[in-house]
């Protein structure tokens, strides 16, 4: 028989709690016996005396009974089954009693226990639709692990065999209940935003929350569009909250204690001594980066990765309709990118996504491409979204290993023209507006056009058929012309332009660079204080990708900056930078994928004062010619 105690009054601390009202506690804990047993006055007669009397005095007492006790398998059966008899009759009104009945623990018990409340949780459903975001909500609810499952999940994102088994079960339920219960689509979609983890919480439940998504989506494909969505809002959320900077520190220390870490010590047999250092296994948590965000975000990546290629990527044996399929797929990830990426700003990895699927295909890659360049060139779009749409061509084209040059010579060819047309256009009635604000676009085209030209120089000047094709764009009249685009470009970016043309009699910019200098110089003494430099408010969304566990999915399609040999002759830093490159042994144009740094700049300051000029044109922090 259940019993319902309840706690007795507070003790004084002065007085000693009497016999007396000890056992007037424990009467009154007696009196307090809501309900024998299920066996005795269950369900069906509760709700029978709650219709007829209008007494729902036992209904409450049962549903108290089921948050409390301690149900065997037995009576979890015994009572579904006399539920599911008088399912018609739980309206609304017994809202509180079915909450109950749907709370009940089920999970970890015998197949028929199950299967009774599996049964009852899909005919309450059916039955009366104002139960169907509980019920969801209840089968949610088992998606996020919980503490004590944290030791069952992987570095990886994947489930112990026992823990698959249960999440089985409850996919399987949801796959009825949806088939069952069409109307449920809405709902499912708000229990999934409702219960995603919060991007603080350990990376064990962010990834086990995702790898049940993803299970939902290889069933029920029907939620791709959405899920995708509310996936990538969510994986934003992580990227911005585990910013470059700070995961850049973290892979600089551990190389830094790697370098600095004495040798092992060997014994006499030949095996390594560890000073207090434990002998077990190491952790598979040592395979992704220190930062705890980073680790969920890189994770998350790595398990959405693998789901995309199995999603996109079509085998020689692939029939009509997969790859149609396939095809869809990849439209609604374009689809999201414009919704959800693209307008995001400050992001570091999350947009490598499009990136991977783009690697599987090249009707892929192209197709992303074509969609940007539409962006860029329709005067309706804003121009918030234009720059963006061609910073993103100019840094998938320069880093993508699987793109062919013919595609790069097209686009680069698109860029030119359309820069060209621009300027004869804003000759006459423009000529005296060449501000920033007003030519964004302009500007950010011809930087994208002198990036992409700097950072694959390798490939478009290997020979006379490549030359040619350079000064077809012409760069001279483009970096010439009267809005003087290479003002507002990145320094380093100006600076590699412009060492590649002049090497190559492409276009002589050192002239244009040299009074670009003194005219910021004279702003800035003119008006007696310090003036904000005019540049473009650029990211390079490919730059290099820091994550270590889904880095196998991106780096063996992602190309890393190498030096061009230039001339000699060219007057500029390259060969002080080419020495620190020699002094820290990288086979690279400097040891990392990067500009060189403030604090690498500070090393330079021994140059000659022929060179001062120059170091302000020589790279510096970002965009991609790294250092």
């Amino acid at each position: 028989m259940s019993v319902y105690t309840s706690k007795t009054s507070v003790t004084s601390i002065l007085k000693s709690f009497s016999s007396v009202d000890r056992e007037r506690a424990k009467t009154a804990a007696l009196n307090k016996v809501r309900f024998a047993t299920p066996k005795e006055k269950g369900l069906k007669e509760s709700i029978r005396v709650a219709l007829e009397e209008h007494d729902y005095h036992l209904v409450q007492e049962f549903s108290y009974f089921l948050c409390e006790a301690d149900l065997s398998d037995e009576e979890v059966i015994q009572i579904m089954n006399d539920a599911r008899k008088i399912c018609h009759s739980l309206t609304s009104n017994f809202a509180g009693v079915v909450e109950a009945l749907l709370s009940v623990n089920w999970r970890k018990r015998s197949s028929e226990a199950i299967e009774a409340y599996t049964e009852f949780a899909i005919d309450i459903m059916v039955a009366h639709s104002t139960y169907i975001p509980i019920g969801i909500s209840k089968f949610i609810v088992h998606w996020v692990p919980t503490e004590n499952e944290s030791s069952e999940w992987q570095i990886h994102g994947c489930p112990s065999e026992i823990v698959r088994n249960d999440l089985e079960t409850v996919h399987k339920i949801l796959d009825r209940i949806l088939t069952a219960v069409p109307m449920s689509f809405d709902v499912v979609i708000d229990a999934i935003s409702a219960k995603f983890p919060y991007f603080k919480k350990p990376s064990y439940v962010t990834a086990g929350y995702l790898y049940n998504i993803l299970r939902l989506l290889e069933y029920k494909p029907v939620f791709e569009e959405l899920v995708m969505q509310l996936v990538l809002q969510k994986l934003l959320i992580l990227d911005v909250n585990a910013p470059r900077d700070e995961i850049d520190v973290e892979t600089d220390d551990e190389e830094d204690d790697d370098e600095d870490r004495e040798p092992d010590k060997m014994d006499e047999d030949g095996i390594f001594q560890m000073d207090d250092i434990p002998t077990k296994s190491p952790s598979p948590l040592a395979k992704t980066i220190d930062h705890p965000i980073g680790q969920t975000l890189d994770i998350c990546l790595a398990m959405l990765y693998k789901f995309l290629d199995t999603k996109c990527r079509l085998a020689p044996t692939t029939n009509e309709e997969q790859r149609w399929t396939a095809n869809r797929f990849f439209k609604m990830l374009l689809f999201i990118f414009d919704e959800v990426l693209l307008p995001s700003h400050n992001t570091c990895h999350v947009q490598f996504v499009i990136f991977q699927v783009c690697s599987l295909r090249p009707a892929y890659a192209e197709a992303f491409l074509s969609s940007l360049w539409l962006k860029v060139q329709n005067p309706n779009v804003s121009s918030i979204i234009r720059h963006a749409a061609v910073s993103y061509m100019a840094s998938f084209m320069a880093r993508s290993k699987f793109l062919p040059l013919s595609t790069i010579k097209f686009y680069l060819t698109e860029l030119s023209k359309w820069s060209l047309r621009y300027i004869d256009d804003t000759d006459e009635y423009n000529s005296q507006n060449g501000s920033l604000k007003a030519n964004m676009v302009f500007f950010s085209v011809c930087q994208a056009l002198f990036y992409l030209i700097a950072f694959r120089a390798k490939d478009l000047t290997a020979g006379t058929k490549e030359l040619l094709f350079l000064q077809s764009l012409q760069l001279s009249r483009l970096a010439m012309c009267h809005l003087n685009p290479l003002r507002y470009c990145l320094p380093p970016v100006a600076t590699a332009f412009a060492g590649i043309t002049r090497t190559h009699q492409l276009a002589y910019c050192h002239t244009v660079l040299e009074r670009n200098a003194r005219r910021k110089l004279a702003t800035v003494y003119g008006h007696d204080k310090a003036m904000p430099e005019e540049t473009l408010e650029t990211f390079f969304p490919f730059d290099p990708y820091l994550l270590k566990l889904s880095n196998k999915y991106i780096e063996p399609h992602y190309l890393v900056y190498k030096a061009h040999d230039l001339d000699e002759s060219v007057e500029c830093v390259v060969p002080a930078v080419e020495q620190l490159r020699r002094k820290r042994g990288d086979s690279e144009m400097i040891e990392e994928d990067d500009f060189i740094l403030a604090d690498k700049r500070q090393r330079l300051s021994d140059l000659s004062k022929s060179q001062e000029f120059d170091k302000h044109f020589h790279y510096g922090s970002s965009p991609g010619f790294n250092t």
